[in-house]
């Protein structure tokens, strides 16, 4: 048969070809895939689409008479049926069987079909409920009754089953069977809602005898089973009793609860509850008692709502004084927190102390700061003790001056000087605290003493300077000299010393001392002061009225200094000398050194030095030293100069002012071809002026 097809098929092909040309297909010469692909998943999923646009709608139906009912019944539980075959687990068909054909009234056989699923689930929690909710809603109660205990013995752990069976009961009325299904509830040990909700039904029914027994079983199930039990449990059982008006009852469940959670499980809020109840009981000492017994044993941070309600409290009923304890309380265990973070951060200690020496006896603040100076520094360096050591001083002047115990105040400055490591480094103003308090005492040798101490172990510029400084005061110019002598062993190059020195000398009367100690001093090879020094031997020479000798050491100091400063100082003196011969003296001074100047390579200073020249001869020379002077005055000129950077690049040119002076004989052939130039610049700008403006030449050459 085959066969005769395929030649029945040729003799058309043939028949068709000589009527009409069948063109030839083209060979595919590309045969890379295409850029945009279709997946099979994708052919799959619009023809699911495409099958679901075409579905018509079901047609409806219209049931006449019996038996098209029947029939009609007869198909949906086929379908029905069939679906609970094809997949028995999915309970939703179970559901919709069920439910369709209590839509018909079918009690029976709907529960029928629950009873089914059961057997296939019955850990399904919608598939009791759903079952149970047909019989309820049928009146059929003793069926219900029956499904609610059958669900609550499989399955005790789902509370809604037990909270629906409750409800039905008690909607019934009949209160006691509700009761005692809450009794079969509690017995399997429910969450905390559960207490709560058999709680709620005693008390609808006014039996609150009942509702405190079972506060008390749900408080001894918390204690005995909970490992943290909650503290709210015990705060409602309270407020319960206090809202029906038994006080002592309340009293007593706040106490059970304090002695209960002891001081390892303190809660802000029991406390807070039961000083808000005491306080409406205007128990108000009670109320300040258990404040601040909660706050004394609280950590700082889970007490934030503590303080809050006991300022409020004393606000409403405390006194000034009240108020201020609290303040002070809190603001204490917030430093406290910081310490205890910290021990070595020195500005809460600081802060702390404060607010202790402000509002608290001697004792205590004296416990704070040795607690505070038990935090030594663990680095011996000196910027790690520069704070630490004002705790020292604070707690001596607070002995000293607050508490009046001078005996402390003493072993504390000891202690203090005892505790530095003074072979790296030391406190100055240390020992001049205690040798100051030792004065104050009246008991001059031991401030010697610890003065003398103190620049044997760690001598230091600032010491010496205070040793000497009470001995000046003390009158004791001896011990003045010797100190001053050990301090300019141990720093010969402070100038300051060495002036301080020779002014006491000076004061004493004694010249020559001075003098000498000017000569020691200027002696040095090394100081750090230098020109102070020679100002200052200078300036004493002058007061003194020995000129020859200010000359001879402005002549010495010359030798060892060319600086401008010194010249015009030099010239200066001879103006104020006095004397006749003054000006030529002056005049002879700034000739020196403007010549010695000349070779100088700052020039503003030898400008500088002729500036300060020309001032002194217009206010005393004559004309011709006023044009010779002018006539030694530089030129100001801008220059450019090339630039490099650090790598050695060039930077560019940048402009700068350099000075010319007549005097410069190096400089006369620049000066000449300078003002060649200027000439020439000259003559161009007039010739340019001159073609810019012929109709001037004409008239000027007709005029």
């Amino acid at each position: 048969r085959g066969g005769a097809r395929a030649r029945s098929g040729g003799k058309m092909a043939s028949t068709a070809a000589g009527k009409q040309r069948i063109p030839k297909v083209a060979k595919v010469k590309n045969k890379a895939p295409a850029e945009v692909q279709i997946t099979a998943e994708q052919l799959l999923r619009e023809a699911k689409e495409r099958e679901l646009e075409l579905l018509p709608p079901p047609p409806q139906q219209k049931i006449t008479d019996v038996e098209e009912l029947n029939d009609y019944k007869l198909r949906k539980r086929k379908t029905f049926e069939d679906n609970i075959r094809k997949n028995r687990t999915v309970i939703s068909n179970w559901i919709k069987y069920a439910q369709w054909e209590e839509s018909l009234k079918e009690i029976q056989r709907a529960r029928s079909i629950y009873e089914r699923a059961l057997d296939v689930d019955y850990r399904n929690v919608t598939l009791w409920l759903k079952y149970a909710e047909m019989e309820m809603k049928n009146r059929q109660v003793n069926h219900a009754r029956n499904i609610w205990d059958r669900a609550i013995t499989t399955l005790p752990r789902v509370n809604q089953f037990w909270y629906k069976y409750t409800y039905m009961e008690e909607m019934l009325g009949n209160v006691a069977g509700s009761r005692q299904v809450f009794e079969r509830w509690m017995e399997w040990q429910p969450e905390e809602q559960a207490w709560h909700s058999y709680i709620n039904f005693e008390l609808r029914y006014k039996e609150v005898d009942r509702a405190r027994s079972i506060y008390e079983r749900y408080i001894l199930f918390t204690v005995l089973v909970l490992v943290h039990p909650d503290v709210k449990n015990w705060i409602k059982y309270a407020r319960f009793e206090e809202k029906h008006s038994y006080f002592a009852h309340a009293r007593k469940v706040y106490e059970r609860a304090v002695e209960f959670f002891g001081e390892e499980h303190m809660d802000e809020h029991l406390y807070v509850a039961f000083a808000k109840f005491e306080e409406n009981q205007k128990e108000f000492e009670r109320v300040r008692v258990i404040y601040k017994y909660a706050l004394d044993r609280i950590p700082k941070q889970d007490a934030q709502n503590l303080f809050k309600n006991y300022t409020i409290f004393e606000k409403k009923f405390g006194d000034r004084r009240g108020i201020e304890d609290i303040i002070v309380s809190k603001r204490r265990f917030q430093y406290e927190e910081e310490v205890k973070a910290n021990p070595h951060n020195y500005d809460a200690w600081f802060d702390y102390l404060r607010l202790v020496e402000s509002d608290t006896d001697a004792e205590t603040v004296r416990e704070v700061y040795e607690r505070a100076i038990a935090n030594v520094p663990p680095i011996q360096e000196k910027r790690h003790w520069k704070r630490y050591i004002y705790l020292w001083i604070n707690y001596a002047l607070y002995e000293e001056l607050e508490a009046k115990a001078s005996k402390r105040t003493r072993q504390v400055y000891q202690a203090c000087l005892e505790l530095l490591p003074h072979k790296k480094f030391t406190f100055a103003k240390m020992w001049l605290l205690y040798a100051q308090f030792e004065i104050r005492q009246k008991n001059l040798p031991l401030a010697r003493r610890a003065l003398g101490t103190s620049i044997g172990k760690c001598p230091k510029n600032k010491l010496f300077k205070g040793y000497i400084e009470l001995e000046l005061q003390l009158r004791e110019f001896d011990r003045c000299r010797k100190l001053y002598e050990k301090f300019l062993e141990f720093a010969p190059e402070n100038c300051t010393s060495w002036i301080k020195f020779a002014e006491l000398e000076t004061i004493l009367g004694d010249i020559d001392r001075a003098r000498a100690i000017y000569e020691l001093a200027i002696g040095q090879p090394r100081l750090d002061m230098p020109e102070v020094l020679w100002k200052s031997y200078i300036d004493f020479e002058i007061e003194q009225e020995e000129y020859e000798k200010t000359r001879n050491l402005y002549r010495r100091l010359l030798q060892r200094t060319q600086h401008v400063k010194v010249w015009i100082s030099f010239a200066q003196f001879e103006l104020s000398a006095g004397r006749e011969e003054r000006l030529p003296r002056c005049r002879q001074i700034y000739e020196e050194a403007n010549k010695a100047m000349r070779s100088c390579e700052e020039k503003e200073e030898r400008v500088m030095l002729l500036e300060s020249w020309r001032s002194f001869e217009d206010e005393f020379g004559t004309d011709a030293t006023k044009e010779r002077i002018d006539k030694l005055m530089p030129e100001k000129i801008k220059k450019r100069r090339k630039l490099q950077a650090e790598d050695g690049s060039d930077a560019g040119w940048e402009e700068y002012y350099d000075y010319i002076f007549p005097e410069d004989t190096a400089n006369q052939p620049n000066l000449k071809l300078l003002a060649m130039a200027k000439l020439w610049k000259k003559q161009q700008q007039e010739s340019e002026a001159a073609a810019m403006d012929p109709d001037k030449d004409i008239d000027e050459s007709q005029t």
